[in-house]
């Protein structure tokens, strides 16, 4: 029944998405249009460009996905839905984990695919391309369960988007050093196999423990 009730939300939650196609191009066309204006602004000189290449890029990506968080829950606040869901048979923290999920087969997977071509404009080395597609396959379902706690906090708050960056930019840190530093230590030749584990060890915790603050999270914002 609870796996029932999972697959029900995500598969709503990607037919909702399909539905408001704008919503989901804007936040992965900002992700490409931000990554793609640092070789406008700083030059093309391919060593400055390669230095700075991974931070831009990672930057890139967690903006993009706080653009997104914002709707993770209103629309079904402002539909009545979540209401339902609180009421329902269903766990809270398993409904939030499939809303999250969705969030990210939407908002985030699209980043992991698009990486590896805004590489291309900074002369990113080949090599290095598996890496920063594997540390943002791990990095970015991070940002989206850590975000969902604050989408659920700032629900319904006016002027709630700028309350939400201030939550949750300083919990994203962590995993935009240690989704950089893969690369990085890659690109310098190390073994980037630590940082990775430590992003994959990250993504465990947060997937165990944020469902349950963000459904307590809703509970507060529903009263």
């Amino acid at each position: 029944m609870i796996l029932a009730a999972a697959r029900t939300v995500v598969a709503r939650d990607l037919r909702l998405a399909l539905r408001q196609r704008s919503d989901v191009a804007t936040a992965v066309l900002f992700f490409v249009i931000v990554a793609s204006l640092f070789p406008l602004g700083i030059g093309a000189e391919p060593e400055r460009l390669r230095s700075i290449a991974i931070g831009v890029i990672w930057v890139s990506a967690l903006l993009s996905t706080l653009l997104s968080l914002k709707r993770l829950f209103e629309g079904d606040h402002a539909d009545g839905t979540l209401e339902q869901l609180l009421l329902g048979a269903a766990p809270l923290p398993v409904i939030v984990a499939a809303k999250t999920a969705a969030h990210w087969l939407v908002a985030g997977l699209p980043l992991v695919l698009i990486a590896p071509l805004i590489a291309l404009q900074y002369d990113v080395a080949a090599p290095l391309y598996g890496v920063l597609a594997l540390s943002l396959l791990l990095g970015t379902p991070v940002l989206s369960i850590i975000g969902a706690i604050g989408a659920a906090l700032t629900l319904g708050l006016r002027g709630g988007g700028v309350l939400l960056a201030l939550l949750v930019l300083p919990l994203y840190v962590p995993v935009l050093v240690m989704g950089a530093g893969a690369v990085e230590m890659a690109a310098a030749g190390l073994d980037p196999a630590g940082q990775l584990l430590l992003l994959a060890a990250l993504l465990v915790v947060a997937a165990v423990f944020a469902p349950w603050a963000t459904a307590a999270a809703l509970r507060i914002s529903s009263e």
